[in-house]
């Protein structure tokens, strides 16, 4: 395939066509509106499978790059003509769009591949072999629906000032609270409260806490201390599970910056809008972007910018069903639980 590089149209709008009138089940009147139509996920190979990976396409059914073409932040009035639910006092600067790489309670590390073009979601692999996530007592798997903030970036050559260490070279990391499983490759609505900075093998990977704002309890949370009310436990839950999740594959303990405080929500939204910049700057070969695929979409002036029907060609590249074996890994990790005694 022909190198994707082109270049059209101006400025960083991303452009988002309508949906129509979406409403969820039960929603009548003015109950929590839905935009998930706007974007749609497609599989491509078997689960727990090498080649196995999630496409995504916008309502206009084009493929799409979940990690540079869905854009950061929910349009504050409006969303493909479907109006969107607001955090209280109208805080449309805090409603964000989140990408579900794991549903809670599930073990398959699943991440955006950034190396890829169009940056499908895929399962991790490690010496060859797919990866899981151990069981770290009394949870099973992971704690949060687990996913990433399209259109940021943490620079592996910028040092953070406040950690002292370079970024993982990811987009930035969401644990979402809310009480419903999400699904892989699901595109919600989420509104941040707080985030966490877990130092992970020298690199800085921040952890931001957020809630689907769709979430039957979404009003209630606000920020980081509404958490420590409403949800006690949890926040300590989730530093002891970023804390041991490594060890059981032979791994030290990880590390966390302010001692492993929670820092609140205005904290970080400069977390986020620094890792915004970082990724702009990307997209337009203002710095190193190393081995991450930028092509794209709809980024306007980008020079990784392709076209539609370029997208499509790679896409259908990759093999509809794979007859490679299943991993039989899953099994035997999910059998196991790991237990720590202080």
């Amino acid at each position: 395939m022909r190198a994707l590089l082109r270049s059209a149209g101006r400025g960083w709008r991303v452009g988002v066509a309508a949906a129509g009138s979406l409403r969820g089940p039960g929603s009548a009147g003015g109950g929590p509106r839905r935009a998930m139509a706007l974007y749609r996920a497609e599989e491509r190979g078997q689960p727990r499978s090498l080649d196995y990976r999630v496409f995504f396409k916008n309502v206009a059914g084009h493929y799409i790059s979940p990690f540079h073409d869905i854009p950061l932040n929910v349009d504050s009035k409006e969303e493909g003509g479907v109006p969107t639910k607001k955090a209280r006092n109208d805080e449309d600067e805090n409603l964000f769009h989140m990408v579900v790489e794991i549903p809670r309670w599930t073990n398959a590390k699943m991440e955006i591949a950034t190396e890829e073009p169009l940056n499908p979601i895929k399962q991790d692999v490690k010496h060859g072999q797919l990866r899981y996530t151990a069981n770290v007592f009394p949870h099973k798997g992971y704690i949060w629906n687990y996913g990433a903030l399209p259109q940021t970036w943490e620079d592996p050559h910028q040092k953070d000032k406040d950690t002292n260490c370079c970024g993982d070279n990811d987009p930035i990391d969401v644990c979402e609270i809310g009480s419903k499983v999400l699904s892989r490759g699901e595109v919600i609505h989420v509104k941040i409260l707080g985030i966490l900075a877990l130092i992970d093998e020298g690199e800085t990977d921040w952890k931001l806490i957020a809630i689907n704002v769709n979430d039957p309890e979404a009003e209630r949370f606000n920020d980081i201390d509404d958490v420590k009310k409403l949800k006690p436990g949890y926040l300590e839950a989730t530093v002891n599970w970023l804390r041991l999740y490594k060890v059981p594959e032979g791994k030290p303990e990880n590390k966390f910056a302010f001692n492993g405080e929670f820092k609140n929500k205005a904290f970080a939204l400069k977390v986020i809008k620094s890792a915004h910049e970082c990724w702009k700057a990307m997209m337009m070969k203002k710095c190193d972007s190393g081995s991450i695929n930028c092509t794209n979409v709809q980024v306007c002036d980008s020079p990784f910018h392709c076209t539609p029907e370029e997208a499509k060609s790679f896409v259908e590249s990759v093999p509809r069903s794979s007859p490679s074996k299943e991993s039989s890994i899953e099994v035997s990790t999910e059998q196991m639980w790991y237990f720590l005694e202080k």
